[in-house]
This record gives C-alpha cells, structure tokens and sequence, in this order.
C-alpha cells in the first residue's frame, strides 16, 4: 500500500487502512475533487485519474513531485540537514515564484507545521506555527514511487462542480468535502483560502446526484450529522463508520467519532 506523501487534515487513511474492501473492484476512471493528501488514490492507483482542488498551492507541489522529484528529493534532504525553528519560520515567510521552489517549500511546511494543517490569513499567507515532528526528508526512492503512481493523472486546480460534471457512466468518484453542517460554524468552513459553505454542501449533492444519474459510481465520505443524513436521503448506501479523531491539540481530548460514508454500489464483504 503506497501512503500519502502529505499530512493532511480529514485525510482518509484510516478509510483505505479499515476499510479497503469498500472500494469498486474496478471502474474507467477515478475522479477526486477535493484532493488533499490523497490517500485512496495512491491506496487504489488508477490508471486514468482527474485530481483537483481548489488549493493552487497543492496542485502545484504534485505537478511538481510529479515532474522534477529527484530535485525536491535532494532539496528536503538539505533542508533536513538545517532544520530549525528559525528555518521553519524563515521558510514560512518566503513568497518564492518559481513553481518548483513553491512545491519545496510547501511540502518542508507540511512535513514540519503543526499536525499537518493548512491554514492562511486573508492576505493568503501561510499561518501554521511549527509542530513536534521533525522529518523533513523521505526514505530513499519514495519520492519516485509517487511521481510514477501520478504519471498518468489528470491534475487540475478546479472547483468540485467542474470536476464531478465530468463524470460518466463506468467512472468511479470519491468525494471528501470539508465537512460543513447546517447549524455549525455559522454554516461555513474555513477551506483552503476560500469559506466552504452549507450552499456549497447543497451545490456538491446536486452535482454528485447527476453524475449518479449519468451512471458514475459514487464513494461520498462526509459529517454524521443530521442535515448531512437528510441531504442525501433516499441516495445511496448509508454507512455510520466509527473512526479515531486526531485533529485536537490536547491528546486527552481526542477519541472515536463517527463518518457518514454514502455509497451508490454495493461494496462486497463489507463486514
């Protein structure tokens, strides 16, 4: 099993690590709008795969990985060599360019900032402090590891609705939105740059109904919440998995939550 290169909050590791069997044996293409760290793209490696978010910044270090991984490679691993607090801070205050010097930056911050968070300001700029973990570099031949996995890989900065209305009869799409509920957070979350608002949860159920519709098989992961229940009644498969919760600063804080996973198929040995 091929893990992630990045942390990322919500990500769905612990998805393709419990409950692999959930997964479409086989489909024409995979879709992923809200890419993040992609952990069941690289748990399934697609031979066709569109991957997109709204996150510019991502989209770029994997085109980067993609294209140029034995330059980043060596550059984490100098940067393994001096870090520090002062350069995570020294880091974070940098406005490079270049494209593969954003990607370099973008995966030190992710790899070194507290707990894998990606947070900026209203001006865009990166706010995460710095975090325990210390690795800055990959174990030897990772790196290429991932850029093969993501060779053939449409990568695309796109909003979810352009990204899900491509999707056709035979094709398979997972969808992990930011997890916005009616009567939380004022309706909105904080996602990316942008606010990822209940109407957008309206918006992406319209969306994934359609290509539902259009014969697409649908994998949905979101809030085990009542608007989100409702939203989706009478659609698919409803699933209630139970997952540990790491996202809190304080350990004793953290615990089992549950997801709502919503299925258009009916996955085989589910248990």
């Amino acid at each position: 099993m091929l893990e992630p290169f990045l942390k990322w909050p919500g990500g769905k590791r612990w998805l393709v690590h419990q409950h692999a069997n959930f997964f479409p044996p086989s489909y024409r293409r995979y879709l992923e709008p809200f890419l993040g760290g992609a952990a069941v793209f690289f748990h399934l490696q697609p031979a066709r795969a569109i991957l997109s978010d709204t996150n510019a910044e991502l989209i770029n270090a994997y085109r980067c990985l993609r294209q140029h991984w034995e330059l980043i490679d060596e550059q984490l691993r100098t940067l393994q060599k001096g870090h520090s607090i002062e350069l995570y801070y020294r880091i974070r205050g940098l406005r490079p360019i270049d494209p593969l010097e954003r990607a370099v930056r973008f995966i030190y911050l992710n790899r070194t900032c507290f707990n894998g968070i990606y947070r900026v300001n209203k001006n865009g700029d990166f706010n995460v402090p710095i975090g325990s973990k210390d690795g800055v570099e990959y174990p030897e031949g990772y790196l290429k590891t991932i850029a093969d996995s993501l060779a053939t890989a449409s990568l695309k900065v796109a909003g979810f609705e352009n990204t899900i209305n491509t999707a056709d009869k035979g094709d398979f799409v997972f969808v992990d939105p930011p997890y916005t509920v009616r009567h939380n957070n004022n309706n909105f979350l904080k996602y990316n740059s942008s606010l990822f608002s209940w109407s957008d949860q309206v918006k992406l159920a319209v969306a994934i109904k359609a290509a539902a519709e259009r014969g697409a098989e649908i994998m949905l992961s979101n809030a085990d919440h009542s608007s989100v229940r409702e939203l989706y009644r009478g659609f698919g498969n409803h699933r209630h998995i139970k997952r540990a919760s790491i996202l809190a600063a304080d350990a004793s804080h953290r615990g089992k939550t549950t997801e709502l996973l919503i299925t258009t198929y009916t996955p085989g040995n589910t248990r």
